[in-house]
C-alpha cells in the first residue's frame, strides 16, 4: 500500500491491545454465544468501518469488540469450563473441518451451561443472516459535497434542422 507524507497512522500504543490466544475450535465451538453477547460492539465496529471507510477511525469500537470477546471468555471459563473443553475438543477431533453435526450432545450440554449461569441463549438458525436495524450514539458521517459540472457540449438550439434518418427512427425507444 502507497501512501503519503500528510496521512497520519496511528502509534503502535494506539494499535496495542491484549489478544484472544484461543484455537480455531474454540472460537467455532464458542462463537454463537460469542456473537450473540457481542452483537452490538460488533454491530457499531462494522457500521463505522462502512461509513467512514477508513479503519484508522474505528480503532476505539475494534478495541471494544476485543473487549467484549475476552470478558465472554472469561465468564465462559469461570462458569463453564469443563463443558466448553469438551465440545471444542469434539469439534477439533470429530472431523476434518470442524462440523458441528458430530458434537450435538456436547453442544447441548455446553448451551444448557451458558444459559444456565449467563443467560445467553443459543441464536435460533439464521439469527445472524437476518436485516437488523442498529442504532448508534456517533454522529453520522458528512456527507459528500454533490459536485456539479458544466455540460461538455451544449445541446443543439431549438430551431436546427434535423434531417430524417436514413435507416431508422432517431427514437430508439
Amino acid at each position: 500500500m502507497v501512501i503519503t507524507n500528510n496521512i497520519a497512522l496511528p502509534s503502535d500504543e494506539e494499535l496495542t491491545v491484549q489478544e484472544l490466544n484461543l484455537s480455531t475450535s474454540a472460537l467455532r465451538a464458542g462463537a454463537f454465544h460469542l456473537g450473540k453477547q457481542c452483537e452490538n460492539h460488533n454491530n457499531e465496529f462494522m457500521l463505522c468501518r462502512q461509513e467512514l471507510d477508513d479503519p484508522r477511525a474505528c480503532i476505539n469500537e475494534g478495541k471494544a469488540v476485543t473487549s467484549c470477546a475476552l470478558d465472554f471468555f472469561r465468564k465462559v471459563k469461570k462458569t463453564c469450563h469443563e463443558e466448553f473443553v469438551q465440545y471444542a475438543t469434539c469439534l477439533d477431533k470429530s472431523s476434518g473441518n470442524m462440523a458441528f453435526g458430530h458434537c450435538r450432545k456436547t453442544q447441548g450440554v455446553f448451551d444448557k451451561c451458558v444459559f444456565d449461569n449467563l443467560g445467553i441463549e443459543r441464536p435460533d438458525y439464521g439469527y445472524f443472516t437476518r436485516a437488523k436495524i442498529h442504532s448508534t450514539e456517533r454522529p453520522a458521517p458528512p456527507q459528500p459535497e454533490k459536485r456539479e459540472y458544466p455540460d461538455a457540449t451544449p445541446g443543439l438550439p431549438a430551431d436546427y434542422p434535423r434531417p430524417p434518418a436514413k435507416y431508422e427512427s432517431r427514437l430508439l425507444g
